[in-house]
């Protein structure tokens, strides 16, 4: 219908509210990073992102009636349940995005909104991630709306690009065979880089996130921008950097980013709908993806960069569950 119906009642108003503060762990955690830039894009509104483990030790400043946001696959993260207890004595609203609905976040929160993602399988989050993000990125229009921030007729773009996106995810997963061959010559490495600028900066700390996890690969990610205030120092013949770059308004500065690697040699993976030419270097590799709306990139670029970790831990011969 080109609306966002939420199925809860908040027990506050979007407009009512001054600063959103989102705490979790771990790959929620950079879900909740995603969302930050969309509730600030598309809500105009201020949002503090926490590692729920750091958040009760550096004695934020909460105003009571604004709303925190808690994240997690299981509901049952200690870290992330402390944190929201915290919040609550500071008289936060509390808001739980969680996959298990009677677990103790859950129980302890004034609105549940399910991810709905069915059993969690494997230790790594995969499906959950994306569940997650589909929640928050709902989350973040409606507030939009709420705000005078987004018109109807933004709502709807907003919501049809959400529509199109498992048609998009099939896209990209039918592009499987691009990561693949990546499998065997990630497996040779021992450092490995990712870099992404705006919301593709939270899937590349996901992208170094699942290759540690899967294949004991050590991988950092790094905003595109910083790679010239230390990172670049490491790169070399010998080290992998997979760049997400969708062909947005932020594609020509992550390419100049990528020819300060291919000018120290480092190994590109491009995983972009630009093509190779656009990148204006020397590439190893180039996953191409569907074009979509820049809203639903992180949804799914997700899909390619949690498979080059499945592969390369596949190849690997380690427990990827």
């Amino acid at each position: 219908a080109g609306r966002v119906e939420l199925p809860i009642q908040l027990p506050f108003e979007f407009a009512d509210i001054s600063r959103i503060s989102i705490l979790a762990c771990g790959t929620a955690y950079f879900a909740g990073f995603v969302a930050k830039y969309w509730f600030e894009t598309y809500a105009n509104l201020p949002v503090d992102v926490d590692i729920a483990s750091e958040f009760r030790y550096r004695a934020a400043p909460l105003r009571p009636g604004d709303v925190s946001i808690f994240v997690s696959q299981s509901g049952e993260t200690a870290d992330t349940l402390a944190s929201l207890r915290h919040a609550r004595e500071k008289g936060q609203h509390i808001v739980s995005v969680v996959n298990v609905a009677t677990s103790s976040i859950a129980r302890d929160s004034d609105v549940v909104v399910p991810t709905l993602a069915g059993p969690e399988i494997g230790v790594a989050s995969t499906k959950a991630f994306t569940a997650q993000l589909s929640v928050l990125a709902c989350l973040a229009i409606a507030a939009g709306r709420a705000r005078g921030a987004l018109s109807a007729i933004q709502e709807r773009a907003l919501v049809q690009a959400l529509n199109e996106v498992p048609q998009l995810m099939i896209k990209a997963l039918e592009l499987e065979h691009e990561s693949e061959p990546l499998a065997r010559q990630l497996s040779e490495s021992s450092n490995m880089l990712f870099l992404g600028r705006g919301t593709s900066y939270p899937l590349a700390l996901e992208g170094a996130l699942k290759l540690k996890e899967l294949s004991y690969i050590h991988a950092e990610g790094y905003a595109a921008g910083e790679l010239k205030h230390g990172p670049i120092a490491l790169i070399d013949d010998t080290c992998p950097v997979v760049v997400i770059a969708p062909h947005d308004h932020l594609f020509q500065k992550t390419a100049s980013n990528m020819q300060e690697v291919a000018a120290r040699k480092g190994r590109i993976i491009l995983i972009s709908d630009a093509t190779r030419e656009r990148a204006a270097c020397a590439l190893e590799a180039h996953i191409p993806m569907p074009s979509m709306h820049p809203f639903t990139n992180p949804l799914v670029y997700a899909v390619p960069v949690q498979l080059l970790a499945y592969h390369t831990a596949v190849f690997m011969g380690t427990d990827v569950d």
